[in-house]
C-alpha cells in the first residue's frame, strides 16, 4: 500500500508561490490572485507578514505595469495591516511613491504602515525627498484617493510629517483646507485629522491665521449652519460665514465635528480673536 503524500507546509507553499511572483513569469497574474486570496484571512496575512521574500515580490509586481499589479497591490493592503509587515515593507516604500497620485491602494498600504506614531517618521523617511511633491500631486487630483486622508493623518502624528504638510509655500496646507468640504467622508476625516495634528506646531499659528491661508473661516465653515442671525451678531462673523445659503449644511459626522472643534481649541490660546 502506497504511503500518503504529505502536503507541503504553508511556509513551503508560500515559498513556491513567491517564485511565481515575478512580473516576467507567465503565471504571475494567477500567483498574485492567489496571494490576494491568501491575504483575505487572518492566518494568511500573518503568514505573508512573516515572509519578507513574498512581500518583496508582491511590492515589485505592484509597482510594475504587469497584469498582476492590481491584485498584488491589494494583497499588500491586506498584509500591511499586520504589525510584523512593517520592517520588511519599509524597503519597498520608495517603489510605491510613484503610485500615490492615482492609487488609493498604494495610499492604503502606506496608511497601514504608518498607523503607529513611532512608525510614521520611519515611513516618511523611507518615502524619501520626493514625498512632499508626490503627496501634493495626490492631493491636487480632481478626486483624491479616499485612503490619502488616513495616510496624511497618520504621517502628521510625527513632527517630520507635520513639517512636510506645513512646507513654506503653503501649497499643501492650502489644498488641505480646500478639501474640508469634499464629499468623501473618509478623505474628509483624514484631512481634518491632519489639520488638527498640524496645529500642535504652535510656531505656525500666526501663519495659519494670516490672510495668506485664512484657516479660521475655512475651519469654521463646516461647523456653521444656514440659520439666520441678528444683524449685530452677523456682522461679528468673518465675511465667509455671513448669510450662508439655505442649502448649506453643517458637517454631518460627529467625530469630524469634534476634530474641527479640537483644531480651533488648539490654535485659540495664542491667536484666535472672536
Amino acid at each position: 500500500m502506497a504511503a500518503p503524500i504529505a502536503e507541503p507546509s504553508p511556509s513551503v507553499a508560500l515559498s513556491e508561490l513567491t517564485a511565481l511572483l515575478s512580473p516576467s513569469s507567465p503565471a504571475a497574474p494567477e500567483a498574485a490572485e492567489a496571494a490576494l486570496a491568501l491575504s483575505g484571512s487572518a492566518s494568511g496575512r500573518a503568514l505573508l507578514a512573516e515572509h519578507p521574500a513574498a512581500l518583496s515580490a508582491l511590492s515589485a509586481m505592484a509597482a510594475s505595469a504587469s497584469r498582476g499589479a492590481r491584485p498584488a497591490l491589494a494583497a499588500l493592503v491586506n498584509a500591511s495591516s499586520e504589525p510584523a509587515a512593517l520592517e520588511p515593507l519599509l524597503a519597498a516604500v520608495p517603489s510605491l511613491l510613484p503610485l500615490l497620485p492615482r492609487s488609493g491602494a498604494a495610499c492604503g498600504v502606506l496608511a497601514n504602515l504608518s498607523r503607529d506614531a513611532a512608525a510614521a517618521p520611519r515611513v516618511l523617511r523611507a518615502l524619501g525627498p520626493g514625498a512632499e511633491e508626490a503627496l501634493l500631486r495626490a492631493l491636487s487630483a480632481e478626486r483624491p484617493p479616499a485612503e490619502l486622508g488616513a495616510l496624511l493623518c497618520n504621517l502628521s502624528q510625527a513632527p517630520e510629517g507635520r513639517g512636510a504638510l506645513l512646507e513654506p509655500s503653503g501649497r499643501v496646507l492650502g489644498r488641505l483646507l480646500s478639501l474640508l468640504r469634499c464629499p468623501d467622508t473618509e478623505l474628509r476625516r483624514g484631512i481634518v485629522g491632519a489639520l488638527r495634528n498640524c496645529c500642535f506646531q504652535h510656531e505656525h499659528h500666526a501663519w495659519l491665521l494670516s490672510p495668506a491661508l485664512e484657516a479660521l473661516p475655512r475651519l469654521l465653515l463646516p461647523l456653521a449652519g444656514p440659520e439666520e442671525l441678528p444683524e449685530r451678531e452677523m456682522e461679528q462673523l468673518p465675511l465667509e460665514l455671513r448669510y450662508l445659503p439655505p442649502e448649506h449644511r453643517r458637517e454631518e459626522q460627529p467625530d469630524i465635528r469634534r476634530m474641527l472643534l479640537e483644531t480651533l481649541l488648539l490654535i485659540s490660546p495664542s491667536n484666535l480673536d472672536f
